[in-house]
Parts: C-alpha cells; sequence; structure tokens
C-alpha cells in the first residue's frame, strides 16, 4: 500500500494560554508585598495607569478620632456587604469602566487606607532617620582597629572576619585559610587569638567546645572541674548523663549540678545579637471577627494599591476617535495601553473576589476552629474547596500561597487550614495541625524530672481515641522544635 501525503479539516478544542490570561494567574499568586512591587512596576511603564489619591481636609491630621468598637465592627459590616453585592452583581457582567473610575475615586476618599502626600510636609524621609544595624563582622572588624596590629596582621584580621558566620563561629579553619591568603600560620593563630578576646565573648570560635571556654575565660569561672567538663564531656551532658561526668572526673554528683548549672549559664550562639535579618512582619489580606453571633469575612484593602484609568488619556483617545482624519500617530500605543490597564484593574478586582471567596469557604467548613480552638480543626484538603467553588485545585492552591487571614485566635496563612487525616479509633478522624498542638500541650504539661517518651506520649493520644504510631509523633515532635525525652529531663 503506498504511502501519499494529504491534508483534511478536523474541529477541536484547546485552551490557549493568552498573555492576559497569564498576568490573571501571576496577579493570583502574588502576595501582598509582591502585589504593591507588580503595580508600582506597572504605574511606571503604562502611562495611562493611575493610583486613586484622596484630598485629606487640612485639619484632619490634627484631630484625634477615636472609634468605638460598635462603630468599626459596623464599618467592617457595611464593607463586607458591599462587596458581597458586587461579586453578585459582577460575577459574570462586563465592568463599567466609565462607572469604575468614578466609583473607585469616590470610595477611595471615603476610606482611611491612603493619603496624598503634600509637597510642602517638611517630615524627613524614612530612610534619612534610620539607621541600619551593624553586623557581627563588621563589629570585629571595627574592634580590630584599635588594635596595633601590622598591615599584614590587618589584612588576616579582616579575613578571619569575613569568615565568621552570623553565629559568631570561624566556618573555615585558620590552617585552610592561611594556606588559602599565604599568610604564615603561626602569625594567623595569634591573630585568631586576639579576635577571640573581643566582644562578644566566644566570637571567631571554631567549635562549641572552644566557644564555651573562651566565655568561661572571659567571664573568669574557671574552678578546674567546669574547665574539664567542656573539654571531654560535651556529649554525656548533652544526653544528660550527669553519672558518668562524675565518675570519669571522680567528683560528686552535687558537684557536677553545679558545674553544669555554670555551663547554661553561657551561651552557645555568641552572634545571636547580630540577628541577620530584620523581622518581617505580616500584613494579613483577610480579616475574620465575629458580630453578633455571626462570622464575617472582610478583604483588608487598607495600604493596597487603589488603580484607575487616567481620565486624561480617556478623553484624548475619545478625541483621536471622534476626528479620524486628524494625525493620530499614538492612537494604536493609547489603545494598547488603555486596554492593559483596565485588563490589571479587572484582574485585580478579581483576585481580590477569589480569595473572599476562598477564605469564606474555609471559615464555613472551620467554624468550630474559630469558636472552640485548634482541637477543632478539621481535615481539609484543596479539593474541599476547590469542588465547592467549581474552580480547579491548582488555582485554590495559588490562593492560599503566602495569603494570611487576621482571627481573633492570631494571624495564619490560609494553607494552614488545610490538613491531612489522622485516624480515630471511634471511626472519626482529626487534623494533624490538632495532633501536633496536642502533642505540645502534652509536653508542656509533663513532669520536667520525668519527661514522657514517644511511646507514653501514643498510649496517652490512644486513650483519646487517636490512632497515631509512635514514629509519627517523633516526627510531630521534632517539628515543634521538641526534643527528645532524654534531652527533656531537667539536670537538677
Amino acid at each position: 500500500m503506498a504511502i501519499k501525503i494529504g491534508q483534511s479539516l478536523g474541529l477541536g478544542q484547546s485552551l490557549t494560554m493568552t498573555p492576559q490570561l497569564q498576568q490573571a494567574i501571576k496577579l493570583l499568586q502574588l502576595s501582598r508585598l509582591e502585589l504593591e512591587q507588580f503595580v508600582e512596576t506597572q504605574m511606571a511603564e503604562n502611562p495611562v495607569l493611575e493610583e486613586v489619591a484622596s484630598e485629606a481636609s487640612d485639619d484632619y491630621s490634627s484631630m484625634e478620632k477615636e472609634f468605638t468598637e460598635t462603630e468599626a465592627v459596623s464599618g467592617r459590616l457595611e464593607e463586607a456587604s458591599s462587596i458581597v453585592d458586587q461579586v453578585g452583581k459582577n460575577k459574570e457582567s462586563e465592568v463599567d469602566w466609565e462607572r469604575l473610575s468614578n466609583y473607585e475615586e469616590s470610595r477611595f476618599q471615603a476610606s482611611t487606607g491612603g493619603s496624598k502626600n503634600n509637597s510642602d510636609d517638611e517630615t524627613p524621609n524614612y530612610e534619612n532617620i534610620v539607621t541600619k544595624a551593624a553586623t557581627l563582622q563588621e563589629y570585629v572588624l571595627d574592634q580590630s582597629r584599635e588594635i596595633d596590629f601590622t598591615k599584614v596582621e590587618r589584612a588576616i584580621a579582616e579575613q578571619i572576619a569575613g569568615n565568621i558566620n552570623d553565629r559568631g563561629y570561624l566556618v573555615l579553619p585558620i590552617e585552610d585559610l592561611a594556606e588559602k591568603e599565604g599568610f604564615d600560620l603561626e602569625v594567623a593563630e595569634g591573630v585568631l587569638d586576639t579576635i577571640q578576646h573581643f566582644d562578644p565573648p566566644g566570637v571567631g570560635a571554631r567549635d562549641l567546645r572552644e566557644c564555651l571556654l573562651i566565655q568561661i575565660r572571659h567571664f573568669k569561672l574557671r574552678n578546674g572541674i567546669v574547665e574539664r567538663v567542656v573539654e571531654s564531656h560535651l556529649h554525656d551532658l548533652e544526653n544528660r548523663n550527669y553519672s558518668a561526668v562524675a565518675k570519669a572526673l571522680g567528683i560528686p554528683l552535687d558537684q557536677v549540678y553545679t558545674n553544669v548549672g555554670i555551663i547554661a549559664g553561657l551561651d552557645p550562639i555568641p552572634g545571636r545579637q547580630f540577628g541577620p535579618d530584620a523581622p518581617h512582619y505580616v500584613i494579613p489580606d483577610v480579616h475574620v471577627f465575629k458580630v453578633g453571633g455571626e462570622w464575617v469575612v472582610s478583604m483588608n484593602e487598607d495600604g493596597l494599591p487603589r488603580l484607575k484609568v487616567s481620565p486624561f488619556y480617556k478623553d484624548m483617545l475619545k478625541d483621536q476617535k471622534a476626528h479620524p482624519s486628524k494625525k493620530n500617530d499614538g492612537k494604536e500605543y493609547l489603545d494598547d495601553k488603555i486596554k492593559s490597564a483596565k485588563w490589571i484593574i479587572k484582574s485585580m478586582e478579581q483576585r481580590q473576589r477569589t480569595i473572599l471567596r476562598v477564605m469564606e469557604k474555609i471559615l464555613e467548613r472551620q467554624k468550630e476552629f474559630f469558636e472552640y480552638g485548634i482541637q477543632y480543626l478539621k481535615p481539609m484538603v484543596l479539593r474541599d474547596i476547590a469542588e465547592s467553588l467549581e474552580l480547579h485545585e491548582s488555582t485554590i492552591s495559588r490562593v492560599t500561597t503566602n495569603k494570611y487571614v487576621h482571627t481573633p485566635r492570631g494571624i495564619f496563612e490560609l494553607k494552614f487550614f488545610f490538613n491531612s487525616a489522622i485516624g480515630r479509633s471511634d471511626g472519626e478522624s482529626v487534623a494533624n495541625e490538632a495532633v501536633k498542638s496536642r502533642i505540645g500541650e502534652i509536653v508542656k504539661s509533663e513532669d520536667q524530672n520525668k519527661p514522657l517518651s514517644d511511646q507514653q506520649i501514643m498510649e496517652m493520644l490512644g486513650k483519646e481515641n487517636i490512632d497515631i504510631s509512635r514514629r509519627t509523633i517523633a516526627k510531630y515532635r521534632e517539628q515543634q522544635g521538641i526534643l527528645p525525652s532524654s534531652k527533656r529531663r531537667k539536670p537538677f
């Protein structure tokens, strides 16, 4: 049979990822901070996009406006009600962009979320009044400059300071450093010994043993025994095997306890006060609160950029369309930018509506958690929310990643509410986060002189109809940073 080449027609459907759809998906998975940065970038690139500004009254800054709890709750309820109404009206309909620009501007003027900076404001910039904290490496270098080092010794000191990590330890062996940089090993060790006399005590140590010995020397805690314990018996201290230390040193057990108390007062992380990063503060995307026996979900719009299409460019485009005979070199460019701006605004609105809908479903399924606490957290997976909202699981995953909700029980990432199930002997199931919390409570209330083993914790949970293995308990305990029972025992 001969093979022939031919053409044929056929119908089929396929999903095309347009640039607009890709942008909408990208906006959905952005965190609040990333969204603000994205908006700033788009405003810089697209002259048609404008942030809605509000004119604050001249005397507003001098007034102290106090809101009672009732007034604050009422405002949140009105906001939530308006959002729900808007979602219902705009679910399938197109957005009226003419009304949107006017509505957003008027709504923003009534909000406390933003204000227009006065050009005559003499308040100094934030960057000019906040000082940058010195790093541990810079602090060590500053101290080395006060020492009468030679040129070579100063170069060695700079290399040593640069190889001290944020915990305060020298990460590169002094032998390797001397060989790598071509320094004399004896001179390098002498410079290191000088740096180990710097503040904070213990800085420049090569391991924990040396760090503790430096601090014992610095604080003048030498007594002939504490040094020997640190030098030769740190492993026994880690395992709380004090009888082995007493037997090896030939001293009474009480004397071991005394020296262990001295060691416990030392800091194994000398660079602790020089944290590498400033604390990161979370701004919640959603608020959940209870009013009159009912739980309410409200989007947090404070500080979030509100955008509109510039009326100036809209009028310019209308004028060009009304007078086609005029030379319109920038008409195509302007039309493209306005369409792009409208799509960004629409995508941001869709993002907020989707987050709100997802949080409402989470609240509906996890209401007992909000009422009574983490012990009542139910097992839930992404599919549960996806099916109820008729969305794909990947969409729910994007919505819940790096999005936070403020509740009366604290601030949680939306992914916190999705947990795997652990079976119970009565046929029910419990969320693994609830089990983790229960393990933490058991350990917290145990007798510190006789800490509970994983086997004992498993038996206690079994009495509460929770079927869980000892291995799983060990995993959950480690995830919470809880030490094994042998290391939780009080030394004395």
